[in-house]
Formats: structure tokens, C-alpha cells, sequence
């Protein structure tokens, strides 16, 4: 007896809509249906490192009555929402001998910072690199976009959105920088449970833009795709400081209009023979194809390009080999500060939270400690960059 074998579409089709359910009750096993995700509370040492501060200082201004009141638990230590160390922020600056001491985003004169974050190769940390830092920056005082360009849409799942139950009505980028009819970009913002963090969700729609740039290419006055990014990023400028792109692996129409947007570049990359060689395909890639759209009018200047190591581990010997190898071809294109491959940025990606989010007591001490330590410092040579693009050093 002859066995069926279903077409390979329809076989395809049976293990999507099979995953797509057991993802969505996993969803609700983790947040109930009318549930939104909350960001965890901070404890006042928590709070303090975020703001530059003493805990001591943090504790004398609730006793004067000065700032949000934090929530006082059984054990008598202070907890503060998101909403409360921005709302601490705007207090501490009010009282600052220096402008930008706690508020560290623009100033008049200081345009908007577009970060894309790529990577020709899947696995390279690109996604885990860019919610980190837009997550960090927006804690830190910055107002963030992120924008997720990926149509695997995992930044989006990171944030509590499940593209084919989210976004069945669309609700993406491409809805703004579609060739027929599209909406103010604005339409497309959500706002995050983290304070001073909206998003731009992902999904399979952002396909779209791929295939019809093509046709619109052949037609008699053709649409500049590489521009249309920034145009609807430019609608929306004056809401935010710091925009993350978070670009699909692959160097289609969707990731040339992303670098034509950018102020700056962020390359992840693995430190492994493959990765490395694999990265040399793509900028040379890049350097083609943007050279190509340099002389169709793009502005391809940017305020600085970094390559940053990811899922560094430093006991390896070959891959420490590969860094210097950066170091000695790049020079300080290369960050200084790695992103550790760690068990707790892995380990919190299974609840689609980031290290930001978990509580610490879920790890163990010096695991989490040392993955926060490198987070922190890529983040925060990152911000310096920023700040350094808008002429401040040192935070002056």
C-alpha cells in the first residue's frame, strides 16, 4: 500500500499552524489573554545605579517628600517603577548645575540618532544586541524607537508581541513605506511597558516591501526606495532622541533603505572563522549596493560604524585568536567591551524577557552580575557615541 506523503506546502503549513498554537498557549501559560507585560520594579540600589545616585541620597528624598513615593514592602526596602526613576529624573535635572546630567537625550540643534543594528548571518547576537540596548538607553533617560525590520519578528516577541495574533490587521513599518496608500507612521507606534520605550512591531508583511520594490523600480518616475525610511522616520524625529533598527540577516531593499536612514552602524558579529568570513560577504555586499544607491543621491555619511563582538567566551582560545584579528583589522572600529555568552541573557530569552527585565535572584550571582557587567559596558560605550555625535564629551 502506497503511504501518502503530503505536498511539501501543505506538510509546511501543518507544523506552522501546529507551533503558532502551542506558541500562543505558551504565551498565555506566561501572561493571561487580557494581560499586557509589565516591567518588574527596581529596587532603590537598583534605581540609584540607574540614576548616578547614592541610595542614601534616594532614601533622603522620600523622607523630605521629595519625588514618587516608592512602594515600601514587608521588609521595609524601597521599590521603584520605571515610571518612577523618569519621574526622579526629571526632578534630579531640575536641581542640575549641568544640562543633561540626568536627562542625557537632545538638545536643541541635535538631530535624532538611527541606530541599525545588522548582521548577514543568523546567530549573531543581532536582536539579543539591539533590545538590550534599546532597553538600557531607554532606562537610562533616552526616548527610544525600536523598530524591528526583521520578519521573524523576534525583538517584537521579546516585547510581548506575537505577530500572527498581534498584527492580523498589519501594524508594521511597511505599512508606513508602502508604495500604494500608506499611513502615518505614527499609526504604527506602540507604546512598551518600559517607560520611555515604543516600538514598531515586526511580521511576515515587511516581505511585501521586497517584492514590490522591484515593480516600482520599472515604473516611469520610480520611487526611491532607499529613502523612504527616513522619510517616515523624519514625521516622528521630534518624539524621540534614539531610534534602534533591528535588520533582518539578509541584505535586501528593507535593510538598504534601514542604512540609508542611519546616523550610525552597529555590526554583530560571532567571533568564529565562519562568522568572520561570512561577515566579509556581506560588507562587501554593502559596500556595492550602497555605493550604487551613494550615486542614485543616498546620504551614506554616518556619525560612526562599530563592530561588536557577541557571544564573546573568554576562555576560548580560538576565539580570542579572532578578536585580535578584528583588533589588528579594525582598530577602534572594535568595541572595547564584548557581549559575554551567558547562560542568564540565554536562560531569560526562554521567558522572552532580557536581563534587564529578570529579577537577579533567578541566577546565580556572579553569572548574572557578569553578563549584566557586559551589558552594561557595550551599552554604555554605545551612549557615549551618541552623546560624542552630539558634540558632548564627558557628558558636558
Amino acid at each position: 500500500m502506497t503511504q501518502y506523503i503530503p505536498r511539501i506546502d501543505q506538510l509546511v503549513g501543518q507544523h506552522a499552524q501546529k507551533l503558532s498554537e502551542r506558541l500562543q498557549a505558551h504565551r498565555a501559560e506566561l501572561f493571561p489573554p487580557d494581560a499586557r507585560k509589565e516591567l518588574r520594579r527596581f529596587t532603590s540600589g537598583e534605581a540609584a545605579e540607574l540614576l548616578g545616585v547614592k541610595d542614601a541620597y534616594l532614601r533622603k528624598l522620600h523622607l523630605d517628600g521629595k519625588g514618587p513615593s516608592p512602594e515600601i514592602r514587608s521588609n521595609g526596602r524601597r521599590f521603584y517603577s520605571p515610571g518612577d526613576v523618569q519621574a526622579l529624573r526629571v526632578l534630579l535635572e531640575s536641581g542640575a548645575k549641568s544640562p543633561g546630567t540626568y536627562l542625557p537625550g537632545r538638545r536643541d540643534g541635535d538631530h535624532l540618532q538611527v541606530i541599525t543594528v545588522i548582521n548577514f548571518k543568523g546567530g549573531s547576537g543581532k536582536t539579543t544586541t539591539a533590545a538590550h540596548l534599546a532597553q538600557k538607553m531607554a532606562l537610562d533617560g533616552y526616548r527610544v524607537l525600536a523598530v524591528d525590520l526583521d520578519p521573524q519578528a523576534s525583538l517584537s516577541a521579546l516585547h510581548g508581541f506575537q505577530p500572527e495574533f498581534d498584527l492580523l490587521d498589519g501594524g508594521t513599518l511597511y505599512d508606513a513605506i508602502r508604495y500604494d496608500d500608506p499611513v502615518p507612521l505614527s499609526q504604527v507606534v506602540q507604546k512598551t511597558y518600559f517607560t520611555n520605550l515604543d516600538i514598531i512591531p515586526g511580521n511576515l508583511d515587511l516581505m511585501e516591501f521586497e517584492h514590490e520594490t522591484p515593480r516600482a523600480l520599472m515604473q516611469p518616475n520610480g520611487n526611491l526606495f532607499f529613502t523612504r525610511i527616513g522619510e517616515v522616520l523624519s514625521t516622528v524625529e521630534q518624539d524621540y532622541d534614539v531610534v534602534v533598527m533591528d535588520c533582518p540577516p539578509q541584505l535586501g531593499f528593507l535593510t538598504m533603505s534601514a542604512l540609508s536612514a542611519a546616523t550610525a552602524v552597529l555590526v554583530t558579529v560571532h567571533p568564529q572563522m565562519l562568522d568572520v568570513m561570512s561577515m566579509c560577504q556581506f560588507l562587501l555586499m554593502v559596500s556595492n549596493l550602497l555605493g550604487v544607491v551613494s550615486e542614485a543621491g543616498g546620504d551614506m555619511s554616518y556619525d560612526w560604524l562599530r563592530y561588536v563582538v557577541t557571544r564573546y567566551e573568554p576562555g576560548d582560545g580560538p576565539q580570542n585568536q579572532m578578536v585580535s584579528f578584528m583588533r589588528s583589522m579594525f582598530g577602534d572600529h572594535v568595541l572595547n567591551h564584548p557581549v559575554l555568552k551567558s547562560t542568564a541573557i540565554s536562560d531569560a530569552g526562554l521567558t522572552k524577557q532580557t536581563l534587564y527585565e529578570v529579577e537577579k535572584h533567578q541566577f546565580t550571582r556572579s553569572t548574572y552580575e557578569r553578563a549584566m557587567e557586559s551589558l552594561n559596558a557595550v551599552n554604555g560605550e554605545i551612549e557615549a557615541l551618541v552623546q560624542s555625535s552630539w558634540g558632548r564629551h564627558n557628558g558636558a
